[in-house]
């Protein structure tokens, strides 16, 4: 069945009574729509004068990520995630790294998936993960099945985290508010300009929407997508620091996020010598806690104690380890609170060697210069559960990781600076498809294998 042919009754809508339109007030386009006719994204539309989203429950693969992958740093550290996408988007960045499903023109039908709202909390209650992340393509236009399986997550005591650019009404803002734990805010720029050439949106209504999530008690970070020749030159870090440090919260961290070429846009990757230049420049302005994203270093993202500069939450690209924060919460060097909420609830679950593992297939990848990570996905849904022994070359350091009750995706990533290669074997012939990531927020849908560096036993 096509994705589009079924829908039900959206939220946030009212008939215009001078041109028998509907306009939908679910974000700041308020677009008018005519019987038959699709909203921006796409996904929302006029059928026979009542407003539809065609998108409930419609979603790419489900993934287990890490928290770090949402540029979420200060709450759970290292802590697994059940991360769902939906299809359309209201806005049109010229560099979107996922325009193959953001994109509806371009979307393929094999790449959508349905859930239903119960089916993604049993989905993380059977793989013990205690976070669902609405992200990849923004979660603005799936706000009916966002809304309605966080408050059944919120029942099971399941964190929810919402990474967004945040380009919505404050009304429906306020709905989520209510059921969402974490905010993870894309702020493209300081430039109104800005957003309205690369993401046909405008820049006010994100800063109100920042602005009413900072007024909760809900966690919120922010990060912003450094694109080479638009926005790199140090003046939209500047206003965005200047803008922080008025108006939110002591604290609140921003991401630093290195671009790759993507969709439209095709300029080179983002340069680690300018992110590390406009880090300083937004510490400079008083951000207390700047991290650098995309960027697989030593010491670009660890969290440091502000009272005596103690190593407080040690990562590498995804890799995260909490070496120096106490069960209180506290810095084990000197004392002082972190900023970190959780610190260690996000502790990965240590999984026994079991006593036999017969691997059925393997695959190896050798790490690039342009891929880090890689979506490993099983190519349909296994009614077994599946155990995959992941090892890292040099070193041999191994772990297992199990894949159960409906869970096909998960993503894995380079561990450290000397991590050359990565070796990953499953006990099940359920065919499995090795995907590069680009981006950390970049969901793959080229159903291919990686070609000269895998290889079948």
């Amino acid at each position: 069945m096509e994705w589009k042919e079924t829908s039900r009754l959206a939220m946030h809508w009212h008939a215009s009574p001078s041109n028998n339109k509907i306009v939908c007030t679910l974000c700041p386009r308020n677009c008018q729509t005519q019987a038959g006719q699709m909203g921006f994204c796409k996904v929302r539309g006029n059928v026979m004068g009542e407003f539809h989203t065609f998108n409930f429950g419609k979603s790419v693969t489900a993934t287990q990520e890490c928290i770090e992958t949402e540029a979420v740093n200060h709450y759970m550290p290292g802590a697994r995630i059940l991360s769902l996408g939906n299809i359309g988007c209201m806005m049109a960045c010229t560099y979107c790294q996922n325009w193959q499903t953001s994109q509806v023109k371009h979307l393929d039908n094999k790449n959508v998936f349905e859930y239903s709202p119960e089916q993604v909390i049993q989905m993380a209650k059977a793989n013990n993960i205690n976070v669902i992340s609405w992200t990849y393509n923004d979660p603005v236009v799936w706000h009916e099945f966002v809304l309605e399986t966080s408050r059944l997550a919120k029942q099971e005591g399941i964190t929810t985290l919402y990474k967004s650019a945040l380009y919505i009404e404050l009304e429906p803002l306020k709905e989520l508010i209510e059921v969402m734990d974490i905010f993870s805010v894309s702020l493209k720029s300081m430039d109104d300009e800005v957003y309205r050439k690369i993401t046909k949106g405008k820049l006010q209504p994100v800063l109100d929407a920042i602005e009413l999530i900072n007024e909760s008690d809900r966690h919120l970070e922010i990060s912003q997508l450094v694109v080479t020749g638009l926005n790199d030159d140090g003046v939209d870090a500047y206003k965005t620091a200047q803008w922080m440090v008025e108006k939110l919260k002591p604290g609140v961290p921003l991401h630093l996020v290195a671009y790759h070429p993507s969709f439209k846009y095709k300029e080179p990757r983002t340069q680690l010598e300018t992110l590390l230049k406009l880090r300083d420049i937004v510490m400079n302005e008083g951000i207390e806690y700047c991290y650098l994203g995309n960027v697989y270093a030593d010491g670009v993202s660890n969290t440091q104690c502000k009272s005596c500069n103690h190593t407080l939450v040690e990562r590498f690209g995804l890799s995260v380890t909490v070496p120096g924060i106490n069960e209180e919460g506290n810095c084990n060097n000197c004392g002082t609170q972190t900023p970190i909420k959780f610190p260690l609830a996000g502790k990965p679950k240590i999984h026994n060697i079991p006593e036999s593992f017969e691997a059925k297939q393997t695959y190896k990848y050798d790490w690039n210069s342009e891929v880090k990570s890689l979506h490993i996905m099983l190519e349909e849904v296994s009614n077994e559960n599946i155990l995959l022994c992941v090892t890292r070359l040099p070193g041999n350091e191994t772990r297992y990781i199990e894949l159960n009750e409906g869970l096909e995706r998960i993503i894995l990533s380079k561990s450290h600076a000397g991590e050359g290669t990565i070796e990953i074997s499953a006990n099940s012939n359920t065919k499995i498809h090795y995907l590069p990531v680009l981006d950390r927020a970049h969901f793959p849908v080229i159903d291919e294998t990686i070609g000269q560096n895998s290889y079948a036993q």
